[in-house]
């Protein structure tokens, strides 16, 4: 079964963990717009894709593959207080493919190779790309008017309400963001699509934004499902109920039908607006315990596994 998960973050990390208890045959399509941190730095400095996100996948690859320590080397960051300090070793290595060869796609094959994994990594865009949001409560004076800020780190960020994002290339270039023409056809030949979890506005919706991606997504042949977070992120998702995660994806993205939406049935106050919701999507809810019951905020890859069985049909009864 060949698998494509869409993200960036902790969130693709998540889903990349369970989707490898499934199926070898994954590719991770990465967001490019991050511009802060280790990742901003180096994009600001070197005009080259933002790492940090692509580094994520692949050390989420690495562990689910035996690669432990490469997993906690790449995820590992410089401490003191001089240039290095707050860089993550994945981000610099990537860094130096990008710029020895050239191609941000060949550069990912080659981290793959060197780390012995068989996941794909590939960015959503060839390109960096800049988000732009429409905030309310900005304005103390007037809440409801509407605000646009700029970055990945702004949107994520700001004590308002984000109400849409558009996406950029770098530079306020007046022209729409071009996709990976690798992730389009991994997209196209998928057997399985997943959507989420993540940061909404700035890590899952982005890959509507990008027009041949999302072309690709509305018309690929693979099961689509999109993968709830366990609870709305202050900023972005302040205040969201699950089934408006799925009324903004459709507001972004009319065009697009999926087939099953996964949500963590303790999170969902009323699983009836839910399964209505994922209904006017075209697809089912499926509800289930994927939360890990340890660390606060996160997916068990276990039970998420489980959960994705049942939504592509494969068997199990995790969710309900």
């Amino acid at each position: 079964m060949r698998a494509v998960a869409l993200g960036g973050g902790h969130g693709l990390h998540a889903t990349l963990t369970a989707l490898r208890r499934i199926t070898r045959a994954v590719t991770a399509v990465v967001t490019v717009a991050d511009d802060g941190g280790s990742s901003g730095r180096l994009r600001r400095e070197l005009g080259l894709l933002p790492p940090g996100d692509l580094r994520q996948a692949f050390a989420a690859f690495a562990a689910e593959d035996g690669g432990r320590l490469w997993a906690d080397v790449f995820q590992h960051r410089f401490g003191g207080d001089g240039a290095l300090a707050g860089h993550a070793v994945g981000n610099l290595l990537l860094a130096g493919l990008f710029e020895v060869l050239g191609d941000p796609v060949a550069a990912l094959d080659e981290a793959s190779r060197l780390m012995g994994i068989s996941g794909r990594v590939l960015p959503m865009s060839p390109e960096p790309l800049e988000i732009e949001g429409e905030v309310s409560g900005l304005d103390s004076e007037d809440p409801d008017a509407i605000r646009r800020i700029r970055g990945q780190v702004a949107v994520a960020s700001t004590p308002g309400q984000v109400h849409r994002i558009s996406l950029h290339p770098a530079g306020r270039q007046v022209r729409p963001p071009r996709g990976c023409p690798e992730a389009i056809e991994a997209v196209l030949e998928a057997d399985v699509v997943f959507l989420g979890p993540g940061s909404w506005f700035t890590s899952v919706l982005p890959h509507l934004l990008v027009p041949d991606l999302h072309d690709a997504l509305v018309r690929t042949a693979a099961t689509k499902v999109v993968v709830l977070n366990l609870v709305p992120q202050p900023g972005e998702t302040g205040g969201f109920s699950p089934e408006r995660h799925l009324d903004v994806l459709f507001e972004h993205a009319p065009a697009l039908r999926v087939d099953a939406v996964i949500a963590d049935g303790d999170s969902v106050p009323d699983p009836a607006s839910l399964r209505r919701a994922a209904e006017r999507l075209g697809g089912r809810a499926c509800l289930g315990a994927v939360a890990d019951p340890v660390v606060a905020g996160r997916h068990d890859p276990g039970a998420l596994a489980q959960c994705m069985r049942e939504a592509l049909g494969l068997g199990g009864e995790h969710c309900g």
